[in-house]
Formats: structure tokens, C-alpha cells, sequence
């Protein structure tokens, strides 16, 4: 579903072999993924201050600056084997924060520039952003998965920049058209996933073990109604020559 949209699913495996080495030469100099991790939600903070405070130009080279940190750590925790679930665990919960922070510094901005209402639709973004997040995490606590869509993190991010630029070029209320499209497309995104979650689900291996448990119980059935009537045959059958032999 939406996978030729991806940006994470597409450009997954080219982007890690460009960074590759990238992670070898920050293993060089003591820096570990968290901390990568932790300039990154610093540099996303002060992009959110800058966009709140209409320096639009500004907010965008810090939204890039803040996304090299996230997509380096990965490199660098496979140069210096040091991936674990702490680190994906802290990873993913900074995102989160992350995008948080981008969405209110917009939120701040439109509430300045055009009206306090504008500011509830990068929220909505983020809520049902934060929909499809639970929806991936709570699909893998289960051993599902609910990976794909047409926006995820990485097409949400490249939007929000495209609409930083030309707001920042002078295209008025530009900002707010793509920020109606990307709730337009986490929706689907949201819709598509949990279809996909709900689809696995109907053969997920705790639904196949009840599936499989009915069918044994009624096998099981079946086996002892045909016992039963075999038996009953051989009664009959016993009755048919005991009579016979009376006669």
C-alpha cells in the first residue's frame, strides 16, 4: 500500500550504504548514537523557535540540520555495534518529540500571522500523526505489521519543508495547503494500516491456534458420532445373525 510513495521504504537501502561511511568517521571521534540523537531534538527545538518566531528561511535549515543527526545515528550504532532496544526505543521516542516541537513552532506561526484558529490544524496533523505511530507500535507488540502508507515520517518532513520554502518565498497561506494535503494523506495512511493490521490479524498465529483448536474439536466430534454409529452397525449386524441362527 503506498509503497512507491515511501521515501523510507524506497530510498531505505541506498541512503544506509551512503551513510555507511559516514558512520565509520563519526566512530572516530567518541560520539555515541544517543548523542547524536540528543543534538538533533536540540537543533529541532531551536527550528521550532525560529518558524514560531517568522523566520521561516531559518526554521527550514534547521528542520534539515535537525533530520542529518537522526538518519547518522543509525550509521554510526552499525559501525560501532552498539545497536539495542534502548537506543531504537529512545530513537523513536524523540521523533516523536521532534515532531511535536516542529508542529507547534507552526502552530505558533500561523497563530501570529494569520488567525488562533490556524493553529488547530497542525495539531490535527500531529494527532493523527501520532495515530499512525501507535498503530506501527502497538501492530509489532503483537507481531504484526503495520509499516507503509502514503505518508509516513520521512514524506511528512520533506512536505513540511516544501511549505517552509514557499512560504518563505512569499506564497501566501502556502504553508496551510500542505498542511490540509498531509492530514488528507495521514489519514489514508491511518486507514490503510489498519487495514493492513486487521488483515493479518484474521491469520495472525493467536487467531490460527483457535481457528485450528475448532477444527480438532470438531474432527473430534465427527470422529465419535462415527464411532458411534459403527458401533451401532455392529450391534445390529450381531442381533441380524443371532436371529438367523434362531430361525
Amino acid at each position: 500500500m503506498g509503497r512507491a510513495l515511501m521515501l523510507d521504504g524506497t530510498f531505505r537501502g541506498p541512503v544506509d550504504k551512503a551513510v555507511r561511511p559516514i558512520g565509520r568517521a563519526l566512530r572516530r571521534t567518541g560520539l555515541t548514537p544517543d548523542h547524536l540523537t540528543f543534538v538533533g531534538l536540540g537543533v529541532a527545538a531551536a527550528s521550532a523557535l525560529a518558524i514560531g518566531s517568522g523566520r521561516l528561511l531559518l526554521g527550514l535549515v534547521l528542520v534539515i540540520a535537525a533530520a542529518l543527526p537522526d538518519l547518522f545515528d543509525g550509521a554510526l550504532a552499525k559501525a560501532t555495534n552498539t545497536s539495542s532496544q534502548r537506543g531504537a526505543f529512545l530513537d523513536s521516542t524523540m521523533d516523536r518529540v521532534t515532531d511535536g516541537l516542529l508542529l507547534g513552532g507552526i502552530a505558533w506561526y500561523l497563530a501570529d500571522e494569520y488567525s488562533g484558529r490556524m493553529a488547530i490544524l497542525p495539531f490535527a496533523v500531529s494527532s493523527i500523526a501520532s495515530v499512525i505511530s501507535y498503530q506501527r507500535a502497538k501492530a509489532e507488540s503483537l507481531g504484526l505489521d503495520a509499516k507503509g502508507g502514503l505518508m509516513e515520517r520521512a514524506e511528512r518532513i520533506v512536505a513540511l519543508c516544501v511549505g517552509l520554502l514557499l512560504e518563505a518565498l512569499g506564497v501566501a497561506t502556502a504553508l496551510i495547503w500542505i498542511l490540509w494535503i498531509m492530514l488528507a494523506l495521514i489519514s489514508v495512511t491511518a486507514v490503510q494500516r489498519f487495514v493492513k493490521v486487521w488483515t493479518q490479524a484474521e491469520v495472525a498465529p493467536a487467531t490460527r491456534e483457535r481457528i485450528d483448536l475448532r477444527r480438532e474439536r470438531r474432527l473430534e466430534r465427527r470422529s465419535v458420532r462415527a464411532d458411534r454409529a459403527s458401533r451401532g452397525r455392529t450391534v445390529v449386524q450381531r442381533r441380524g445373525r443371532t436371529d438367523r441362527r434362531r430361525g
